[in-house]
């Protein structure tokens, strides 16, 4: 039973995988519609991601499922859903202008540097310069539509900020604000699977005041490396 537990935990970070094949699809197919469920696909794999870590510790993966690597397999699922195809679709639905794709070149290349990380997470449980949360950039991007410089311009920074060496909160792990950041983190999640079922008719100040969360997620982050440089 411990076994069957244990690679069912697997087969359930594969969903990912599922999740990413349908995002894939919704892309190429094109349109409004299309990429809303693009952007429901990948809450869900983000919830999966969120949520699979806890369950292996509590099946005991590395005992009773050794071998297969969860880790492995769950950073191949992440870099589709967090980096290229979040990334494949600002190409698609075109946000960031004509001749301004080259800033989603330079952030894939910046995901992949801050994937393959020896540190990508420190020893005291946080992300290594900023961790790829590209699904959450498109997603704002697409709605909000700001000017296509701006767009491009935002990408390239958080694209440079991946190898600046920055701790970045990791709340499921702990660490500090962690009470207060998964509280929010539920909060937020709320507001964006309300502002996807009304889509383009959410309210304005519902987009806008959502993006309360990831804003603080950036400050509490500086936050915590300036703390950190100091103690030093």
């Amino acid at each position: 039973m411990k076994r069957a537990a244990a690679w069912a935990v697997h087969l359930y970070t594969g969903m990912g995988l599922v999740a990413a094949a349908g995002i894939a699809v919704q892309i190429v197919h094109g349109g409004d519609a299309a990429f809303r469920l693009a952007f429901a696909l990948m809450a869900v794999a983000t919830l999966i991601d969120s949520t699979d870590g806890w369950l292996a510790r509590r099946a005991d993966v590395k005992t009773h499922a050794a071998g297969l690597d969860g880790r492995r397999l769950d950073d191949i699922i992440d870099f589709h859903t967090y980096t290229s195809l979040p990334l494949l679709l600002l190409w698609r639905a075109g946000p960031v202008g004509s001749g301004q794709e080259w800033c989603l070149v330079l952030a894939a290349l910046a995901s992949a540097y801050g994937f393959s990380q020896t540190e990508a997470k420190t020893e005291d449980n946080f992300f290594l310069g900023f961790p790829s949360y590209w699904n959450i950039v498109a997603f704002y991007v697409y709605l909000l539509r700001p000017p296509q410089m701006a767009a491009a311009a935002a990408v390239t920074v958080l694209a440079v900020l991946t190898f600046v060496p920055s701790r970045y909160l990791y709340p499921t792990q702990g660490g500090p604000y962690a009470r207060f950041t998964n509280a929010a983190a539920a909060v937020w999640t709320l507001a964006v699977i309300t502002i996807l079922v009304w889509w383009q008719d959410a309210p304005p100040a519902l987009v806008w005041g959502s993006l309360a969360f990831p804003a603080y997620y950036m400050v509490a982050s500086w936050a915590v490396t300036l703390t950190h440089r100091q103690k030093k």
